[in-house]
């Protein structure tokens, strides 16, 4: 049997139905998203609308408590196939966000300028788009302006890339894109815009009559004689020239679920804002989890002397971290070592005890046999005198009881005092 959790589940039976998942999805990148120390009401829900922008490969209802490690979540990250960790914290400087590539880093620290949650983004929207599916399937990801030169372009632009799933263009289906999340680097102020919109796709190069038609939404014709009159009137003209962008429009290469997508048509892509907006700049990038070497920093510039310092004096911390690990190691091979002499020490101690009660257990029996054949006098008397004896001569029911010895108690008298005065007694 597993070790039960709260629903009485155990651990094992997780563990099996975990490995009957196919390859694709356990190659898939999976999160974690936490937040740790003290933080506000508001990054609380900053982290929902995060776990909601990972989805589906994240855990959504996870419960992180106080007592809980880092390395708690990096012992079961093989076991569920987690490859990142996105770790929220506050202070009173700012708030900043860690990306931890699992399990052995490296750690990218961004310090969060400004962020917006996904209720105040929906909120300022005039036609939101709900959609149930939306969430099923990992979104698109899109990188815009990071093409720079340096060791931290390239490890940010790998971990953004590599937290998402990757897309076969042969084999994907174009119903399961349904978001879009855009990072987007500005090299003047290097702050990175991060976004997460819901993607809609609609027909275009007709008129809004014929779309409302097509889409099987029945307009009301009252005010019209004919159906030519309600196509033809100028307000129900084609929108796409004042909304749509020609760069947005796309022939598609398969039938989409929505109506008026068919393929080898013509429709535009639409994008609706879903939240949260967050406003990120890197502030240090470290080689190791949460710790290590600094391969980059942005405030911060260290020479090479320092450098070398720095190193010197890592190489020899681990070391002493080495040896006194080693250290713990012996001492406990020791212990254990007494324990299991001590073990087999009682052992023997035990064995020689029960053998010698075994042999004064025999001793006793013997001497009670013996005991049995001389003090039998009736059968002696009989074999002598040849009848039986009296009832009283051989009587060894006779029990002596002594009287328990009882002291006199004296009582007080328990009363009211006598109020007649003593008698006075004269001497002389």
């Amino acid at each position: 049997m597993g070790r039960k959790t709260k629903k009485g589940r155990s651990v094992k039976r997780n563990l099996a139905v975990n490995s009957d998942e196919p390859d694709e999805l356990k190659r898939a990148p999976h999160s974690f998203v936490i937040h740790r120390g003290r933080v506000g009401n508001y990054i609380l829900e900053l982290v929902k609308d995060f776990r909601k922008v990972m989805e589906p490969f994240t855990a959504s209802s996870l419960q992180a408590r106080k007592k809980n490690l880092i390395k708690d979540y990096v012992s079961i990250a093989g076991i569920l196939h987690v490859s990142h960790l996105c770790i929220f914290t506050h202070t009173e400087v700012s708030t900043y966000l860690k990306i931890v590539r699992l399990p052995r880093g490296p750690t990218l620290t961004f310090k969060v300028h400004n962020y917006s949650l996904a209720h105040d983004v929906v909120s300022t929207i005039k036609k939101q788009l709900v959609f149930t599916k939306q969430f099923e399937h990992s979104p698109l990801i899109v990188l815009n302006g990071f093409s720079g030169e340096g060791i931290h372009m390239k490890l940010m632009t790998s971990m953004f890339q590599n937290m998402f799933p990757t897309i076969n263009l042969l084999k994907v289906n174009l119903n399961n894109i349904r978001r879009c999340v855009l990072f987007s680097y500005n090299p003047t102020s290097k702050l990175i815009d991060f976004r997460h919109y819901a993607i809609k796709v609609v027909p275009a190069g007709i008129s809004k009559g014929v779309k409302k038609i097509v889409q099987s939404k029945v307009p009301n014709l009252g005010r019209y004689e004919s159906v030519s009159d309600y196509l033809t009137n100028p307000a129900q003209l084609s929108d796409s020239e004042a909304e749509d962008d020609p760069a947005s429009h796309v022939t598609l290469p398969q039938k989409l679920s929505s109506r008026g997508n068919a393929a080898a048509s013509t429709s535009a892509i639409r994008l609706v804002e879903m939240g949260p907006r967050l406003t990120l700049e890197l502030l240090k990038v470290e080689e190791g989890l949460l710790g290590g070497e600094v391969l980059h920093h942005e405030l911060v510039e260290k020479t090479e002397e320092e450098k070398k310092l720095i190193k010197l004096k890592r190489e020899q911390k681990r070391k002493l971290k080495e040896k006194r690990k080693k250290i713990q190691e012996d001492n406990k091979k020791q212990k254990e070592l007494k324990k299991e002499m001590h073990k087999q020490k009682s052992l023997k101690g035990m064995q020689k005890r029960s053998e010698n009660e075994v042999q004064m257990l025999k001793a006793v029996e013997e001497a009670n046999q013996n005991a049995d054949e001389d003090d039998n006098d009736v059968e002696w008397y009989k074999e002598e005198v040849g009848q039986n004896p009296d009832s009283d001569l051989f009587s060894t029911t006779t029990a002596f009881k002594k009287k328990r010895f009882i002291p006199y108690k004296v009582k007080r008298r328990k009363g009211p005092k006598s109020d007649q005065p003593k008698k006075k007694v004269r001497f002389g």
